[in-house]
């Protein structure tokens, strides 16, 4: 199946009626399970908005509502409403501590590629029609590597892969970054570790990968930062709360302080392929570009 062009020119006709500021985009990955990436993403999500930033966070693991549950909420709609024509973007949008805006994870639905041309031009429709500006969208993606998270980080303009220290944990984030990298041409990787002992630990696991990746691939590695094992994140995940609310001066907490500020410095969109819009059909064509054509 290929994007229909009514599909395309809906989507081209949206961006002349709304120009909207760039959005950073920013996808929050793993190779596995388990690396703590939902807490990433939400807690860096959360000190991003203490600086001031309207973010808007993502739950794009579409078998799992991981933030949902590290949040202690029970939205009635997601996604799939929007998707399906029954409710718009804001009206199924959640917030949460702080201001944070978050779409809930559509469980059970269709991956993007999967759904018809119609789908297709209402989700853009959806993004580019909410009223108020964005700073920052955070993507929390599922674990693995399977084609959601593929699109995802492919359409992402920042990449941010979770690591931490088991074996495991560094060879399925190098084969995720090998995968993105050669098939797909993402060349830029930020790498966190995370539930680390020490900073020097955190430095070493970097450092494993990037050896790897400097020898087999065409991209670039930087060190984004370490989140330390804290107690206290132990303890606001039991009470289903995020650590940078619930204990903001404990060691986690202030070390997702930091990685928001680090984040802060990164480029920002400065043309209208940043807009919102722009990153779902990043998202739709990425799936669409490597269809076969229709004999």
């Amino acid at each position: 199946m290929l994007m229909s062009e009514n599909t395309v020119d809906q989507a081209a006709g949206l961006r002349q009626i709304a120009q909207p500021k760039p959005v950073q985009v920013v996808a929050v990955t793993g190779g596995k399970g388990g690396v703590g990436k939902t807490n990433v993403s939400v807690n860096l999500s959360l000190a991003m908005v203490a600086q001031g930033k309207e973010v808007m966070l993502m739950d794009a693991d579409l078998g799992l509502a991981n933030v949902d549950v590290t949040l202690g909420l029970k939205p009635l709609y997601n996604l799939s409403h929007v998707i399906r024509g029954e409710r718009t973007l804001e009206e199924v949008l959640v917030e949460g501590p702080g201001g944070l805006k978050i779409v809930p994870a559509a469980s059970g639905i269709q991956l993007m590629s999967e759904l018809s041309a119609a789908e297709h031009a209402g989700v853009i429709r959806a993004f580019s029609e909410l009223s108020f500006d964005l700073d920052a969208l955070i993507i929390d993606t599922a674990a693995g590597i399977s084609d959601s998270v593929i699109s995802f980080s492919r359409a992402a303009q920042e990449v941010i892969v979770v690591v931490c220290d088991e074996p495991a944990s560094l060879t399925d984030a190098y084969a995720l970054m090998k995968i993105l990298n050669r098939d797909h041409g993402v060349q830029r990787f930020h790498v966190l570790s995370n539930m680390s002992r020490s900073a020097q630990e955190g430095r070493d696991m970097f450092a494993k990968l990037a050896h790897v990746a400097d020898r087999f691939l065409d991209a670039t590695l930087t060190y984004f930062g370490t989140v330390p094992y804290d107690d206290y994140l132990v303890k606001a995940v039991k009470k289903q709360r995020p650590v940078f609310e619930a204990y903001p001066r404990s060691r986690s907490s202030m070390s997702f302080k930091n990685l928001a500020q680090r984040a802060d410095k990164w480029p920002k969109p400065v043309s209208a392929a940043g807009h919102l819009e722009f990153f779902v059909e990043r998202l739709i064509r990425s799936r669409y570009s490597e269809a076969e054509p229709l004999s």
